[in-house]
């Protein structure tokens, strides 16, 4: 079994750690010995798989959450809540699955929508191409299985969206296979619990804690594993304060034991986000506004927004929108007076997106670099699915318009 251990940590482990220890490599300087690292094959925790696979059972009888998708375990159940609970919370989470149950009971209801009630369902748990997969996935596997789930890794693998993390769940969960999971929460307690001492995002060590969740499963019953060990992440072994008092695993925690937790697992340096300022213009022609939906390749893909784009350096915001428009859409606009600007973070960047009425001066507009376009009433917004940031446009659209009726 491949671990993370130091020649210090080795001298300040229980004895039951150190003994059949065998370090595979050395890299660097540290505690006297040439080598700050890292990895080693800890023979003696082999017998202790069925201990900690015990423990972890034991706990979830009595703590393992009560969701939704959790009560019916169906595949195609366990398939949406996994997606959408990729890079998103339970609570946020929950109202979603629910409303999307009932919106798309089967994967042939998934599949005969069409992508723009998809987007509309997903509108807000942000992510969409996780929504656009999931489409597509849903036509596959009624075109090529009969719209089931296929029972097969190799099959599920080739559908949109899935990876190994959701192919182990849906196998584990809906299927009763031994296949092991890996997401953050439980990457988190296996690099606690095994005192990991490199960065869990390198390939090398993603393939290591891949064997510890594998070699970890208890036969019959990674299923129910696998929703402990996320739950256990998720309610006590968090990333900030693990509750390490009430955590099933903190007699066999290796970084419990040397207090060092908290630094577990290592994290690198990231880059700093970067900043950008975008442009957004909301163009009036008789009581109606020009929408135009995204390419469907790039992000956000298939989301209606107001048309606009990214602010070039030395560019004025007025210039930007400007020449945004006329790329975009081929008319050339009159920019009146500025909205509320709106400041929205993403994943690896963050906007403030300066919203400007205005008006075609002339031309008629074209699909250039927009998959489509509209011109809508603003009752008609609640048809469309929009970014989180054309939402709060749309508020306070809808704000200043009650305003004026007052």
């Amino acid at each position: 079994m491949v671990v993370g251990c130091s020649p210090g940590d080795l001298k300040r482990a229980s004895p039951r750690y150190r003994e059949g220890i065998l370090f595979v490599s050395w890299h660097g300087v540290g505690d006297g010995f040439s080598g700050s690292f890292q990895v080693a094959v800890m023979t003696s925790l082999l017998p202790e798989r069925q201990d900690i696979a015990d423990r972890l059972l034991a706990w979830a009888h009595d703590h393992l959450r009560d969701l939704p998708w959790r009560r019916a375990r169906s595949s195609y159940q366990v398939w949406v809540s996994e997606v959408m609970l990729q890079q998103t919370r339970v609570t946020t989470v929950v109202p979603y699955f629910d409303r999307w149950m009932r919106r798309f009971p089967t994967i042939h209801a998934l599949a005969a929508a069409s992508l723009d009630d998809v987007l509309k369902a997903w509108e807000g748990l942000g992510y969409y191409a996780r929504a656009r997969n999931l489409h597509k996935a849903a036509r596959q596997i009624v075109r090529e299985h009969g719209g089931h789930l296929p029972a097969d890794r190799d099959e599920l693998l080739k559908l949109p969206g899935i990876g190994p993390y959701t192919a182990g769940a849906i196998l584990s969960i809906a299927f009763g296979r031994d296949e092991p999971v890996l997401d953050g929460n439980v990457r988190r307690v296996l690099c606690r619990v095994f005192n990991i001492r490199e960065d869990p995002h390198r390939s090398a060590v993603q393939r290591h804690l891949w064997s510890l969740a594998r070699a970890l499963l208890p036969p019959g019953r990674a299923g129910e594993f696998n929703q402990a060990m996320m739950d256990l992440g998720a309610t006590v072994c968090t990333v900030r304060g693990p509750d390490c008092a009430h955590c099933p695993l903190a007699d066999v925690c290796e970084a419990a034991h040397l207090g060092i937790q908290s630094q577990r697992p290592v994290s690198s340096r990231r880059p700093r986000i970067p900043h950008y300022e975008v442009t957004a213009a909301v163009i009036w022609r008789d009581g109606q506004v020009l929408i135009t939906r995204r390419p469907y390749d790039r992000m956000l893909g298939g989301l209606w927004e107001f048309p606009g784009g990214k602010r070039e350096p030395g560019e004025s915001l007025v210039a930007c929108l400007e020449r945004e428009i006329r790329e975009e859409l081929g008319i050339e606009i009159i920019v009146d007076g500025p909205l509320p600007p709106v400041k929205h973070t993403y994943s690896h960047f963050r906007i403030t997106l300066y919203p400007f009425h205005c008006r075609i001066r002339s031309g008629s507009p074209q699909s250039l670099e927009c998959a489509d376009w509209r011109w809508v009433t603003l009752d008609q917004f609640s048809h469309f699915a929009f970014s989180a940031a054309d939402l709060r446009i749309i508020a306070n659209l809808c704000a200043s318009q009650e305003e004026s009726h007052a």
